[in-house]
């Protein structure tokens, strides 16, 4: 297990392969979408979230506020699982979406997020949000983390 004061990072029980991250805290902001599932292949990280009814807009399907929220938390969680910052204190500088496709809350959704450079303070990543296990896309987004000030943290 490999844990930080404010998230719970380990292995899924019920998910062979995947690591579960989870707030501490279930009255902060990330708890409305988690917990989340997370995989690292090589230079992709896949964040995973089951949508609620909270999630949707009045068509039933996922607001796009919902999916803006998701996307931001998961620039953070692929950072973490590429091992390049700790929970806490890193920062978003930007974040660029566009919506192509409409969400269903029926299934997970899932961020493909890319680590396109790091520099000493800054993370460019960008990605997809899809329909988990069918690829159905439903946004593509940019973003730039600013990272914390202090040592790069030790993974396992």
């Amino acid at each position: 297990m490999n844990s930080s004061p404010h998230f719970i990072y380990q292995q899924s029980a019920d998910h062979p392969g995947w690591m579960t991250w989870t707030l501490n805290d279930p009255t902060r902001f990330n708890s409305l979408f988690g917990p989340f599932l997370l995989k690292v292949e090589g230079k992709l990280a896949r964040v995973r979230m089951q949508p609620a009814q909270v999630h949707t807009n009045l068509s039933g399907r996922i607001h796009g506020g919902a999916l803006l929220g998701f996307i931001d938390i998961a620039l953070f969680a692929a950072s973490r699982g590429f091992g390049l910052i700790e929970a806490g204190t890193a920062v978003t500088l930007d974040l660029s979406t566009q919506f192509i496709g409409a969400g269903s809350a029926d299934t997970p959704l899932e961020a493909q997020v890319e680590l396109l450079k790091e520099t000493g303070r800054l993370l460019f990543l960008r990605g997809l949000i899809v329909q988990a296990d069918s690829d159905e896309r439903i946004a593509a987004f940019s973003g730039t983390i600013r990272k914390p000030t202090g040592p790069r943290p030790v993974t396992t």
